[in-house]
């Protein structure tokens, strides 16, 4: 049987490796697809500093690159950064942000920021999606 994203989850040292903390959320996101170029909503259920559980009722591929536009909680600017997909359960989506250049940076740490005073989400019994890349 082929390893799978649940069996990640389900292992005790999986939260280990983790680099930032998760972050329960509920804010509308909107991705940009450049192949071909269309606009699509969905939902960001958990962020850390590097990526977000997108539910997104879409056909994403792994690796495929987005651009995210939301407005985190708490924040009256949206935020907008290039992504990749990492993993998928059924419309579940672990995306990595993968900002580049000084405004996406900026924009990534004005996230940082902005998610710092949430407590960190508790995740192995949690059925909101697959695990994020970071």
């Amino acid at each position: 049987m082929a390893h799978t994203i649940a069996d990640d989850a389900a292992s005790p040292l999986y939260e280990q490796v983790r680099r930032w903390p998760r972050h329960r959320i509920d804010v509308p996101v909107r991705a940009i697809l450049n192949k071909p170029d269309r606009i699509l909503d969905g939902r960001g259920m958990e962020m850390s500093e590097g990526g977000v559980c997108l539910l997104m009722d879409v056909e994403l591929g792994l690796g495929d690159k987005i651009e995210l536009e939301f407005t985190p909680p708490c924040s009256g600017k949206t935020i907008r950064v290039r992504s990749e997909v990492c993993n998928r359960t059924d419309y579940f989506y672990g995306i990595k942000f993968i900002p580049e250049g000084e405004e996406e940076r900026s924009e990534s740490a004005r996230l940082r920021q902005m998610l710092s005073p949430f407590k960190e989400a508790r995740l192995p019994s949690t059925p909101a999606g697959p695990p994020l890349h970071s």
